[in-house]
């Protein structure tokens, strides 16, 4: 079979006459498209080409890749072009060619500096901050609604979330609470003996408890259980399609979905911060009783003395706001997941995440103001 060959002649007209002959498949030793591109640069008169392909014995995407670069050359430099003399199945899939516009794939740019990097971050935390005010705003409108009786609330549901976020978290809330106490407790202890002041463990447990410890881990257990299992029921709500066939019925996923949660766990954090709180101080007291040789009654006793109401009150207030930002985060990372298995788990992740963070700034934050407001 005879090689591929390439011949040009211009013609008196101002046509540039391609001829070609021989194989043209993609193992052969093919011309190069350059030659085609010098002699159009080299004419100044030149109007268009022309192809005469009667030479052609055998052809295949080697004819068709070398065709598309010399169209592509003179489509650049507005020539007109004659494709009569190609063969059928040629034109025809040099028409399909052209009939779909061609797409760039597997493009790679260069990753962005560490500046870039900084403000790829800044841009996506400003993102953030604004649905999470978004968001917040929507749960206050459907609150509104609630409060005026315009919404559909599914009590049954509201019920069965009340008892998930209540109930059935004592086990886990008792554990962790008591356990925080005998810590708190066995750290007083080992410094309080130094000056023989074990007594005032009691004072130690009872108003780190009830202030700080008792609200934070609280948050942070039902963070961790109660925040993800939001986020992850509204995500499988999201990728089954169910949100939207909720819309798609007239009933507002806020009213139906969200509130039952918000409320219930607004609801149950601050029983369960009062039941952490009592828990933690009879961690302290088994310290007191066991290795500090203090009486039960002698600790009760100082245990009373030491608390106020404002430190009571200060904790349940903190355990609200607590279970409001775990509330929040959990639905709202649930409502805005993916369409996929991964992006459920991606949303559970962030909420407990986001819950952990916003529980942590809001304890600082709180406990500024309630020292410049003596409380």
């Amino acid at each position: 079979m005879a090689a591929s060959d390439l011949s040009l002649e211009e013609s008196s007209d101002g046509i540039l006459w391609i001829r070609l002959s021989g194989s043209w498949k993609i193992g052969d030793a093919l011309p190069s498209s350059s030659e085609v591109a010098s002699a159009v640069e080299g004419s100044t008169d030149l109007r268009g080409i022309a192809f005469d392909a009667s030479g052609i014995t055998a052809w295949d995407s080697g004819l068709l890749t070398f065709l598309r670069r010399v169209l592509r050359e003179c489509a650049g430099r507005q020539l007109d072009t004659d494709r009569e003399g190609l063969p059928d199945g040629v034109r025809r899939l040099l028409d399909l060619a052209d009939a779909v516009p061609e797409q760039e794939t597997g493009t790679h740019s260069e990753p962005p500096g560490f500046l870039g990097r900084i403000g790829e971050q800044v841009i996506d935390s400003l993102g953030g901050i604004r649905e999470l005010l978004e968001f917040t705003g929507n749960c206050t409108i459907a609150f509104g609604r609630l409060a005026t009786g315009r919404s559909r609330f599914p009590f049954s549901s509201f019920m069965l979330v009340l008892q998930d976020c209540g109930p059935r978290a004592l086990g886990i809330v008792s554990l962790v609470s008591l356990l925080v106490g005998l810590i708190l407790a066995f750290m007083g202890a080992i410094q309080l003996s130094n000056f023989g002041a074990e007594i005032f463990v009691a004072d130690l447990v009872a108003i780190g408890m009830t202030r700080d410890m008792g609200p934070i881990m609280v948050g942070i257990i039902m963070a961790g259980r109660t925040g993800a299992a939001f986020a992850a029921e509204l995500g499988t709500m999201t990728v089954n399609e169910e949100i939207d066939a909720l819309e798609t019925m007239g009933i507002s996923a806020m009213d139906y979905l969200v509130m039952p949660r918000m409320l219930a766990l607004m609801l149950m954090m601050p029983l369960l911060t009062i039941y952490g709180d009592l828990l933690g101080i009879l961690g302290g007291m088994l310290v007191g009783v066991t290795s500090l040789d203090l009486g039960a009654l002698q600790y009760t006793n100082r245990t009373l003395d030491a608390l106020s109401m404002n430190h009571i009150l200060t904790g349940l207030f903190k355990g609200t706001v607590y279970g409001v930002i775990v509330a929040l985060a959990g639905c709202m990372r649930g409502m805005q997941c993916g369409r996929s298995a991964e992006a459920v788990g991606t949303a559970t992740t962030s909420a407990v995440v986001m819950s952990i963070i916003g529980i942590i700034l809001a304890c600082g934050a709180l406990t500024i103001v309630f020292n410049v407001i003596g409380i």
